[in-house]
């Protein structure tokens, strides 16, 4: 799959900097160009987006029926393993390990103290410094030695890149792995085919698990970068030959023509942003807009789905909002909406640090 720290998610619009530039999509993680060696030749990702009348607002009707069960709260829990570990946090700040590096980023929620002394903080390989706004003037300051834009890193036996982003992301969202796990289960205990739509997918972690579980799987995204980092980690993972689609395009334009289409899908994942932007200007203001795209997602299920997963971060809300809201758009569907937070423990003390809220609707 997070407060002041990360304002790729902050639900205010932002006003244009000098010289008039607009305000970039929230969580599209937008980068300098750097130099690179070229890369061989590969088909260019899908652009599944034509020229068509803006849509009318979508008519919301609260529907008939009894409300689905539900469980809450639940708190789902990433916990230290070889592949990550929040070593510590305190003070702002968190010490975590990816793989051989030792970083340290901003954590606006770590507002107790270090557990770990100084001496384990200054032994670092990277630190995030400087403006974390989206802009990309962020800056990562390396104590040791200089290191590369990238690195390999692994989750689950999964290897992808990570990435010293000017955002300060790395390219994964380790509290996501619970998500991931469930989903796997549910895809293989599923005995048929299964098809996933990975909305808001970034650089594609979700949708490599759901094609290495045996899922066809779309995967959608804005960003024409995220898009291209995915596509690297799926052959870094050496799934090159599974079954995914990777679509830049706007989330909110791809499941209005999907609902015309009449596609289906079993498991829909969707970890929109607090405001973003699409390729084409398109604005998403998650309270507006959530409403919506939750109603769309349960029209674009299959007759026998399994899951529909909703992550929401950085915003000034309960878990019970975002929990109402999927409990009354799944009426009349019966299964259970789970709904709480998703945290990482900490190796050091054991402190839970919260990264977001989410709420889930499961057939069974």
């Amino acid at each position: 799959m997070k407060h002041p720290r990360d304002k790729r998610r902050d639900s205010r619009p932002q006003p244009p900097r000098k010289g008039g530039a607009a305000p970039v999509q929230a969580r599209d993680r937008v980068e300098r160009p750097q130099e690179r060696k070229p890369e061989p030749q590969r088909p260019a990702p899908r652009q599944d987006h034509q020229a068509e009348p803006k849509a009318e607002p979508r008519k919301l009707v609260r529907r008939e029926g009894a409300l689905p069960a539900e469980r809450l709260p639940l708190i789902l829990e990433v916990a230290p393993n070889d592949d990550y570990a929040l070593l510590d946090s305190g003070d702002g700040q968190k010490l975590e390990q990816y793989g051989p590096y030792r970083i340290v980023r901003p954590e606006g929620q770590a507002i107790w103290q270090r557990a770990l002394p100084a001496r384990d903080w200054d032994r670092v390989d990277a630190i995030f410094t400087g403006d974390t706004d989206e802009e990309g003037l962020g800056r990562w300051r390396f104590p040791k030695a200089p290191l590369g834009e990238t690195w390999p890193m692994r989750h689950d036996g999964l290897h992808y890149q990570g990435r010293f982003t000017s955002f300060r992301h790395v390219g994964v969202f380790p509290e996501q792995a619970t998500h991931w796990d469930h989903m796997a289960r549910l895809i293989e205990t599923a005995k048929r085919p299964v098809k996933v739509l990975n909305l808001f997918g970034y650089t594609g972690l979700a949708s490599l698990v759901a094609a290495r579980a045996g899922a066809e799987v779309t995967h959608v995204d804005a960003s024409k970068k995220a898009i291209g980092w995915a596509r690297e980690n799926q052959e870094m993972a050496g799934l090159a030959s599974k079954p995914i689609r990777w679509i830049c395009e706007d989330a909110m334009k791809f499941v209005e023509r999907e609902e015309r289409r009449g596609s289906r899908y079993d498991i829909i994942l969707f970890d929109p942003p607090a405001y973003g932007r699409g390729p084409k200007g398109e604005v998403w203001q998650l309270f507006e807009s959530l409403p919506a795209m939750t109603d769309i997602c349960r029209s674009i299920l299959t007759p026998k789905p399994l899951a529909v997963v909703l992550t929401a971060y950085s915003i000034r809300a309960s878990f019970f909002a975002i929990h109402a809201l999927m409990r009354d758009t799944f009426t009349g569907m019966g299964g259970t909406i789970e709904s709480g937070e998703l945290v990482i423990r900490e190796k050091s003390a054991g402190r839970a640090l919260s990264t977001s809220l989410f709420s889930r609707w499961v057939a069974q």
